[in-house]
């Protein structure tokens, strides 16, 4: 496959990259040490497109193919040094931009993709549980039919942009007796309904900026409208949602492992031990050639991957193959970064640490690298 970018593809890098690097940089030390989410710089990510980026220009989109996403989100990840900002935009897109677009009403699109897009809104999707994480059958949040609407009671944990969200996909039992497939519903509800709160917020140890926490739902009356989809089909919200996720939420590590890449290879041929530049030393030069070597793998991978979402039934494969491979070479990649910088990797205001904090948290979000590889083996008969 030939993934040469079009010219309108190429612009689209380069301005990203340009506004990335010229906006969203600035205090970034101080913004991972305080936990700041930014309302500001969400704005300005919404007035460059990045927020509604597959929606159609219609709802406020940019109406950009997935593979033009992959590299949008690509091009945020290289010049974004902001992990948590860039891991909030791609949950905010790829797990409620995206859901709603699939299989909301004209009504709900109209309501909820406009505020999304524009940055007027922050979405979150919120499935995981204090009991059911990977285990989304031991999920306990229950909701009940009431007078024109439904009753929602239980906690969502670990739901990212949950403390800041204003709308947020929602996924609860509506039917115990058909399990996952046909007794779970999604829902879009609305920061201030009344019985639906945010509890703790978690500090974390990397992508500080991306506020992560608890919501609570005490008898959260939500009315009939507020489905999304069908009753009985959370189980192909929750499909969509963690195909787009996993296809196009590594492309921004991407990014992150070619700036780091760049970063090993600019301190490698500056940085002089025993009379020469570490680069000459060949313990020093085959990590960064390995540094290489993933990075191009990995973005082949998620191109092709990208280029397949919409068009093969065997996308939840390759975004398995994608997820776990992307998101393993990116901690690698931190890793060997943060020890070619020696003890200056080790330290704040090098900024290859925070890279590393930030790194760990992809190979457990979106689905584990275990359960990548437990999807990867369903798929081979096993």
């Amino acid at each position: 496959m030939d993934f040469s970018y079009t010219s309108e593809q190429k612009l689209l890098r380069d301005s990203i990259v340009k506004f990335a690097r010229g906006e969203l940089n600035h205090e970034v030390i101080a913004r991972d040490r305080e936990q700041t989410f930014s309302r500001e710089l969400w704005r300005a990510c919404a007035g460059v497109g990045l927020l509604g980026l597959p929606a159609p220009e219609e709802y406020g989109g940019t109406n950009a193919d997935p593979l033009s996403c992959a590299i949008a989100l690509e091009a945020l990840g290289y010049g974004c040094r902001d992990g948590g900002l860039v891991f909030s935009i791609c949950a905010h897109v790829l797990a409620c931009v995206v859901p709603v677009w699939q299989h909301g009403s004209d009504a709900q699109k109209r309501r909820y993709l406009g505020g999304l897009c524009d940055g007027t809104l922050v979405g979150a999707h919120a499935i995981s549980e204090p009991d059911a994480g990977s285990d989304t059958f031991a999920m306990r949040l229950r909701a009940e039919r009431t007078g024109g609407g439904w009753r929602l009671n239980g906690n969502k944990t670990f739901i990212s942009n949950g403390p800041v969200a204003d709308v947020v996909v929602v996924f609860a039992v509506t039917d115990a007796d058909k399990g996952f497939h046909g007794g779970i519903t999604a829902f879009l509800v609305e920061r201030g309904v009344v019985g639906f709160s945010t509890g703790q917020k978690f500090a974390k140890m990397g992508l500080r900026t991306s506020p992560v926490g608890e919501l609570v739902f005490v008898d959260a009356v939500i009315p009939d409208d507020a489905v999304l989809g069908s009753v009985g089909g959370g189980a192909s919200v929750f499909g969509t949602a963690m195909d787009w996720e996993r296809s196009l939420l590594v492309a921004a590590h991407v990014g992150t492992i070619e700036r780091l890449l760049e970063t090993s290879i600019g301190y490698a041929r500056t940085r002089s031990q025993f009379g020469q530049a570490i680069g000459k030393f060949q313990a020093v030069s085959h990590k960064i050639a390995d540094m290489k070597v993933q990075l191009e793998a990995a973005r082949l991978l998620v191109y092709r991957t990208a280029s397949r979402l919409t068009t093969t039934r065997s996308i939840s494969l390759d975004a398995a193959i994608a997820k776990l491979f992307v998101s393993e070479s990116l901690v690698r990649t931190a890793l060997d970064t943060v020890q070619l910088h020696g003890g200056y990797g080790f330290m704040e205001e090098y900024e290859v640490e925070r890279a590393l904090r930030d790194a760990i948290g992809s190979t457990i979000y979106s689905g584990t690298s275990e359960m990548q590889r437990n999807i990867i083996g369903r798929w081979l008969g096993l």
